[in-house]
């Protein structure tokens, strides 16, 4: 499967201010992207360490 492929869809931590990220899930990967420079290419993480890194946001365990 390509990027292309895939269903983009913005982040719900996005705020709305225009700086956005897309992201995209595969059951293996998670691929994040920047909307204004989608050109650039895309993070690729496993979908389990995306997950936890989620989590992390939500539960405010990052600074």
């Amino acid at each position: 499967m390509t990027t292309n492929q895939l269903t983009w869809h913005i982040s719900s931590y996005s705020s709305g201010s225009g700086n956005c990220v897309e992201a995209a899930e595969t059951p293996h990967t998670a691929f994040i992207r920047d909307t204004h420079h989608r050109e650039l290419g895309h993070l690729t993480f496993p979908v389990q360490e995306w997950g936890r890194f989620l989590e992390a946001l939500k539960e405010r365990k990052l600074s």
